[in-house]
């Protein structure tokens, strides 16, 4: 799962790593939460692109998004099949910047709060990408808003002492290949998610909990990291088949009894998404 992250890297690093085109600025964001604007890079005729996205996908087809619940991860066992999130898939595929997220682990009638880097020698400036899923929604009035989705995956060590899911990612070489849709199919898109990348965790305050905070000190750490030991050469391997199961529109979402977040305000023609800031 991933229901709280962090994109603390210069706008100018972002681009380095992501190179889109536009030229965004951006604050560095300590404690982003479902619903708010995200920052996205897709491809738009061959080019890629930075724009902003709800987070918190709402499939097309929908009639009623008030009536679904905060699809703010889809699995990747089960993305390419689930009506809710496999037309995306298929065909809007993209990358989400990060410099790490939250998850809480149980301590008692407590949680203790965790930021989640990659390790050091994966990402030197500390700046990786989730594999996300977008959507643009046209509400009855007219209206548009476009809205993403973070995959995840079954979490590994030491990840999965704190939670049984963590997010995908996917590793700068095979940028262009998610991207491209037309020409990596949903199969080969599945290939590419790491399931071998190591995390470094480190408690950290519990001030986290709430959205209002979003400051440097969320990520001080409390303690010594929890890290995990050198993977086997296989880094990568397939995805496991889904198991059959009825699609209701669910996702993964957050705990979403730890969230106030506001709503995302109103989609930005994609003439101005390159020069918006994010909230």
């Amino acid at each position: 799962m991933c229901a709280r992250f962090t994109l603390t890297a210069p706008p100018d690093e972002v681009r380095a790593l992501f190179r889109y085109d536009d030229l965004p600025n951006f604050p560095a964001r300590y404690n982003i939460a479902p619903t708010q604007p995200i920052a996205i890079v897709a491809v738009f005729e061959g080019r890629r692109r930075f724009m902003l996205a709800r987070w918190g996908l709402i499939p097309g087809w929908a009639k009623n998004p008030a009536e679904l619940p905060l699809m703010i991860n889809a699995r990747a066992e089960t993305v390419a099949d689930k009506p809710s999130f496999r037309g995306a898939f298929r065909h809007r595929r993209m990358l989400v910047p990060a410099t790490g997220f939250y998850e809480w682990q149980r301590l008692g009638k407590g949680r203790q709060p965790f930021h989640i880097r990659l390790a050091a020698d994966q990402a030197p400036d500390g700046l990786f990408a989730f594999a996300g899923i977008w959507e643009t929604y046209l509400a009855a009035d007219g209206s548009e808003i476009d809205t993403a989705a973070i995959l995840t995956l079954p979490s590994l060590p030491p990840v999965s002492a704190v939670h049984d899911r963590m997010p995908a990612v996917v590793m700068p070489a095979d940028f262009d290949r998610w991207l491209d849709c037309r020409e990596t199919s949903p199969d080969e898109a599945l290939q590419l998610i790491v399931p071998g990348v190591r995390f470094d965790l480190f408690p950290v305050s519990t001030r986290v909990n709430s959205v209002r905070s979003d400051d440097e000190g969320l990520v001080v750490p409390l303690a010594e990291p929890m890290t995990a030991a050198e993977p086997e050469p296989e880094a990568r391997s397939a995805i496991p088949p889904p198991a059959p199961s009825p699609d209701r529109g669910a996702g993964d979402t957050g705990e979403r009894d730890l969230f106030g977040a506001p709503t995302a305000p109103p989609r930005q023609s994609r003439a101005r998404r390159g020069t918006a800031k994010r909230g």
